[in-house]
């Protein structure tokens, strides 16, 4: 297991798994009065967390299943991505999809972070690339059966 550093200048519990077998974590809001998320409206909604990722990983940001099916609230840019050379505070961008306000309290859990490792990759431009069964097929192009 990984250890992540963690300056919380917000007032609410570090971020924890619910389970011994989760993926992700709670994340938190950090307010000092309630947000109401009007149909359609965005905010950024801050976590008063600060974390040091240690090279090679980042720190994924995704919405919360429960508040999706209930309520419309989903992350906006899912996932959201946190580089281990980013600082500042971690902020959670939702958005609500329904056609009611949803107010969001403090210490509410509004999201999940997702510690995981990646590459880097070095782009090589070549003048025509190797055939596949799939070919330039896109969108679509299997069916839905």
């Amino acid at each position: 297991m990984i250890q992540i550093k963690v300056v919380n200048k917000g007032h609410q519990q570090l971020p924890a798994y619910a389970t011994p077998q989760s993926a992700g974590m709670d994340l938190r809001a950090n307010l000092d009065t309630p947000v109401v998320l009007h149909p359609m409206q965005r905010r950024l909604i801050p976590t008063g967390l600060h974390i040091a990722l240690p090279e090679g990983f980042e720190a994924q940001v995704r919405p919360r299943s429960g508040l999706a099916l209930k309520h419309g609230i989903t992350v906006l840019n899912s996932p959201g991505t946190i580089d281990a050379d980013y600082r500042g505070e971690v902020g959670v961008l939702l958005v609500n999809l329904s056609d009611t306000d949803f107010v969001i309290n403090d210490g509410e859990r509004i999201a999940q972070m997702i510690i995981a490792r990646h590459e880097q990759a070095e782009m090589v431009e070549v003048t025509e690339l190797d055939t596949t069964e799939r070919g330039e097929g896109g969108y679509g192009h299997t069916g839905v059966k």
